[in-house]
């Protein structure tokens, strides 16, 4: 018997198609060096750093007022957007970036002394909401049945 052996098929269009994706890309390497040129871009919020082109940095930066922002920082902006009070898109970028810049200086810095903090926040509201519950209770008495007095001596 004789042996057969597989053999690799390989038609022209495949190579049709290599030639061509060679060609395109030494075309778009050729002509688009500075669209591609990767840039470093730092997060105005909580300073992460990215390597980004041009493009994605301008587009970046035009949906949030100037300020370049990583994706983790962006999806925050956006929560903040979406929530019930309106905000300019501004001010929720300002909003977050204060709010990274308070959790670099006390969380970061001095976790025991957040955790802390952050124990007094709850038995705070705790306190507050115990307070309400309270104080929304009326503390009058009725001065009038609304049934009629049933008279059991008759």
């Amino acid at each position: 018997m004789s042996e057969q052996r597989l053999r690799k098929a390989v038609s022209d269009i495949s190579n049709e198609i290599f030639k061509y994706e060679t060609l395109k890309l030494e075309a778009i390497s050729s002509s688009d060096s500075e669209i591609l040129e990767v840039k470093e871009a730092e997060c105005e919020c909580c300073g992460l750093k990215e390597d980004c082109t041009q493009d994605y940095i301008s587009i970046v930066k035009g949906s949030h007022s100037g300020y370049w922002v990583c994706g983790l920082c962006s999806e925050a902006v956006k929560e903040t957007l979406e929530q019930g009070r309106k905000m300019a898109t501004q001010e929720a970028v300002s909003s977050h970036k204060d709010f990274c810049q308070k959790f670099n200086t006390t969380t970061r810095l001095n976790p025991k002394l957040s955790l802390t903090c952050a124990m007094r926040d709850i038995a705070k509201r705790s306190s507050e909401k115990r307070h309400f519950k309270n104080s929304s209770i009326s503390k009058l008495a009725r001065s009038t049945s609304c049934v009629p007095r049933i008279d059991l001596q008759q």
